[in-house]
């Protein structure tokens, strides 16, 4: 990676402190790696790391989340043994020095607002507030990058929606993303729309779950038609295997409605909005089977409360959250039966950065 992307910091000083926000994703799930459509936003939950830079040669990382637990990282850790790290949570953190580069160690401790396995991307926000505290410069298609590559090196195939939307995410707007040109547009989330995350209680780790094995059907799906998020209806006859044909026609179709979504979304037709969340919702339980009986028996509950306008699961799935479109004051979160967050979009670690080099 070149040099010049890295901004100059410290070799040593006071601590810094920096939070990466989550995301939730509105519409448009497991397109992100097939060259499709996507609409996430970022959220005001999210990861803190505090950074104590030292001259040390490795970095003492410690978490909330795990007391007790200490993981040594050195800052040019062999990348062959990052997945043998012990305590398995600080991989990603190892993952990241060993892209980012940074030229001393420390402490890094890591704290969240944001449920574990919940699928509301606690990792891409720990990967893009890691890039942030050690450096790495460039727009938030480097910071991405940068952050899918990290994933990738703990096994984890994820696509770049993600980080892209954590970087680079601005407050008040959905960011839609494509995939296929790396192009970014800013939708806004009307003020008469409130976004509900509602926690299903069931986790879920993307290593463990089916998550690659969809990728690989994807895959096999796009080596027949092409990628599936450039493709069409048409196209679909050309799969004469049924099962990648569903996976196909999920990806197809979430496509077409991601653009429906937004279109919807900025003319304030919520009501169209939510019909297309409830169609996303419907695809990925029966064509892309990531959903689950709880996330389904979640999203018939919350959808049949007045003033809720759609609901479908959000993220990878196999668990996790379900995301709500309603009207302002049509679910209280604090009296539901499981964790629940009325959520606003917030910006991504690049606006963020962009303001605090702007206060004098």
């Amino acid at each position: 990676m070149p040099p010049s992307i890295f901004r100059e910091m410290s070799t040593s000083g006071p601590s810094a402190l920096r939070t990466g926000p989550g995301r939730v994703n509105l519409i448009g799930d497991h397109t992100d790696y097939n060259q499709g459509l996507a609409l996430p936003m970022a959220i005001g939950l999210g990861v803190t790391v505090e950074y104590t830079p030292t001259d040390a040669q490795t970095f003492m990382v410690t978490s909330d989340a795990y007391p007790g637990d200490q993981a040594v990282v050195p800052i040019h850790p062999d990348v062959d043994a990052i997945e043998t790290l012990e305590p398995a949570w600080a991989r990603l953190v190892m993952a990241v020095v060993s892209l980012a580069r940074p030229e001393r160690g420390g402490t890094l401790h890591i704290t969240s607002t944001l449920p574990r396995g919940a699928g509301l991307s606690s990792s891409a926000a720990l990967s893009v507030v890691l890039a942030d505290l050690f450096g790495v410069e460039g727009d938030a298609s480097v910071i991405a990058a940068l952050c899918r590559e990290a994933e990738h090196r703990i096994g984890v195939p994820v696509g770049l929606m993600d980080p892209l939307v954590c970087a680079g995410a601005r407050a008040g707007y959905a960011l839609r993303i494509d995939f296929a040109t790396g192009g970014t547009t800013d939708v806004a989330i009307p003020p008469s729309a409130a976004i509900v995350v509602v926690d299903s209680g069931q986790r879920r780790d993307l290593r463990l779950s089916a998550y690659a094995e969809r990728v690989a059907e994807c895959d096999a799906a796009a080596s027949v038609i092409g990628p599936l998020g450039l493709a069409g209806q048409a196209d679909l006859v050309g799969l004469r295997d049924p099962l990648l044909r569903r996976r196909a026609r999920h990806v197809v179709d979430e496509c077409a409605r991601v653009d429906a979504f937004a279109e919807a979304l900025s003319a304030g037709d919520l009501i169209g909005a939510g019909a297309r969340m409830d169609e996303s919702h419907r695809s990925l339980a029966e064509q892309f089977e990531v959903s689950t009986p709880e996330l389904d028996a979640l999203v018939t509950g919350l959808r049949s409360r007045p003033g809720v306008h759609g609901a479908r699961m959000t993220g990878a799935g196999f668990g996790g959250c379900v995301v709500v479109l309603c009207s302002p004051g049509a679910i209280d979160p604090d009296v539901l039966a499981t964790p629940a967050w009325e959520v606003e979009a917030v910006d991504g670690i690049v606006a963020a950065r962009r303001a605090d080099r702007s206060m004098p």
